[in-house]
């Protein structure tokens, strides 16, 4: 199990090549990757801030909650935290298990959990100044089905 919350920008390629690499019992793997998106077409920046240590035991318990719910062979979560632009990577989830259905269902399971529960506060900046990220219902809603 690989978590990492981290403010430098990661090579997606690469973590997802060296992921479950060499492994024989695994039949699947799942990886995502979390972008910034700009939805109002002024986002200038995101900044995201967390608690060093605090942020990393909470991904740590839900990773391996997820591992134990669906078998899995192993969890790689990285977060970053500061500033980032539209269009950067801001996370990724892999997964891998025997078979793709626990694969897939952890990944959306730890990515649910990523968006609404894990500690980090959003702050974004825009030609208007800047304003803290509102959870969303939707978000919330989605845990439900866990």
């Amino acid at each position: 199990m690989d978590i990492r919350v981290q403010a430098e920008p990661f090579d997606f390629g690469a973590e997802c090549a060296n992921f479950g690499q060499g492994r024989r019992d695994v039949g699947a793997v799942v990886t995502f990757m979390g972008v910034v998106r700009d939805d109002s077409g002024a986002l200038t920046e995101m900044e995201i801030e967390h608690y060093p240590g605090m942020t990393e035991r909470a991904i740590a318990k839900i990773a391996q909650q997820a591992r134990d719910r669906w078998a899995l062979a192993d969890v790689k979560v990285i977060h970053r935290h500061g500033r980032m632009r539209p269009g950067e990577a801001i996370m990724m989830v892999a997964t891998a298990a025997r078979h793709r259905k626990a694969a897939f269902e952890a990944a959306e399971y730890l990515m649910d959990y990523l968006k609404s529960r894990a500690p980090f506060w959003k702050k974004e900046y825009g030609a208007d100044g800047a304003q803290w990220v509102a959870a969303k219902d939707e978000d919330e809603d989605a845990l439900s089905r866990w």
